[in-house]
């Protein structure tokens, strides 16, 4: 049990880590989806303002935890509520989208995983059934402050 959580944890870290490299490198925006009436998400991270919840999802502070540093900014944000998990896996598509995010990666097994990447960005998305029928949304936000100024563009052959 112990040697599993490791594990997830050790392939969490390299996913986050591969995702920001790719981020980095990549610029191509998509479009889609219609999020127009969703509020902003803009009191968890600074002035994090291109990533969109519903309304009906509310923060959870003791699930989430904000990183600053000089050259780094992001955080692990929890969002709890009653929504069906297939039709908030299309919204957090649909509205990353429209913000300019790039899906770069999916899996589904018990829980749904969607990647995300933009210039300098990364956020993971990780959808759950909760307790007494709820729903658990959390994102995996990185931003390097840098801009990828610190030497050549990265390559990773493990995303590609």
């Amino acid at each position: 049990m112990q040697k599993s959580k490791g594990l997830r944890w050790i392939l969490f870290l390299g996913m986050t880590l591969a995702l920001m490299l790719t981020g980095c490198a990549a610029n191509q925006s998509v479009g889609g989806g219609d999020s127009a009436g969703a509020p902003q998400v803009n009191n968890f991270a600074d002035d994090i303002k291109d990533i969109t919840i519903p309304a009906e999802l509310e923060w959870d502070r003791k699930g989430s935890m904000v990183i600053k540093t000089e050259s780094f900014r992001g955080g692990i944000f929890t969002y709890k509520g009653r929504v069906e998990i297939m039709s908030l896996k299309d919204y957090m598509v649909a509205s990353m989208q429209d913000n300019k995010w790039r899906l770069v990666g999916e899996t589904a097994s018990k829980e749904i995983m969607l990647a995300f990447v933009k210039p300098n960005k990364t956020c993971m998305v990780v959808i759950a059934d909760g307790l007494v029928g709820r729903v658990e949304l959390k994102l995996y936000v990185a931003i390097d402050k840098t801009g990828g100024a610190s030497g050549a563009p990265a390559r990773n052959s493990f995303m590609q």
